[in-house]
């Protein structure tokens, strides 16, 4: 992290399926912040799911949604930020997050990956014959932006409590403050 950054959010980046919305209300709930996931404020904006959003208006149209959200988050304080999957592979998006958060990606092997999203059709990414290679590809496509994340944190074969825990230390560490917010 660059010194003289003023940390006030904690932005959870990743790939779908990694824990980001679970993960960042447990953590928003311990550090005493609101919890905001991207998509949900994408589907207030567009006023329908992110399904629909991808089936009428297409991905693009979702990237630039998403674009607009990222610029509002600038304005938050003292929130955990969780992001769609896709979010930081538009460079701007993950420097504007950065200019306020703490970014946090959260990892995960493509195998566990599909174990955990398999039974959620809501997934437009993955309505594809081969939902696995999909999963492959896309993690090879977006994993320099994640690792631009200021920390990464692996999901495998941890439970969400650790995970928490984890997340939580780091943030507190890059705040000057190990033992509270």
């Amino acid at each position: 992290m660059t010194s003289g950054r003023v940390v006030r959010n904690l932005a959870l980046v990743g790939f779908m399926g990694t824990g980001k919305s679970s993960v960042g209300q447990l953590v928003a709930a311990q550090l005493h912040f609101r919890f905001a996931d991207t998509d949900e404020l994408i589907e207030a904006r567009a006023g329908k799911s992110i399904s629909a959003v991808f089936a009428e208006e297409g991905e693009p149209q979702f990237r630039e949604h998403e674009r607009a959200v990222v610029e509002e988050l600038r304005n938050f304080h003292r929130t955990v930020i969780a992001t769609g999957g896709g979010l930081v592979a538009n460079e701007e998006n993950l420097n504007s997050l950065k200019s306020h958060a703490l970014v946090i990606c959260l990892w995960a092997s493509p195998e566990t990956i599909w174990e955990r999203v398999r039974g959620q059709p809501h997934r437009p990414l993955l309505r594809t014959p081969d939902p696995p290679a999909k999963i492959r590809q896309l993690l090879a496509e977006r994993e320099p932006f994640y690792r631009r994340a200021d920390v990464l944190v692996s999901t495998e074969l941890r439970s969400v409590k650790e995970v928490v825990h984890h997340v939580v230390h780091q943030f507190r560490l890059a705040r000057g403050h190990p033992s509270h917010p």
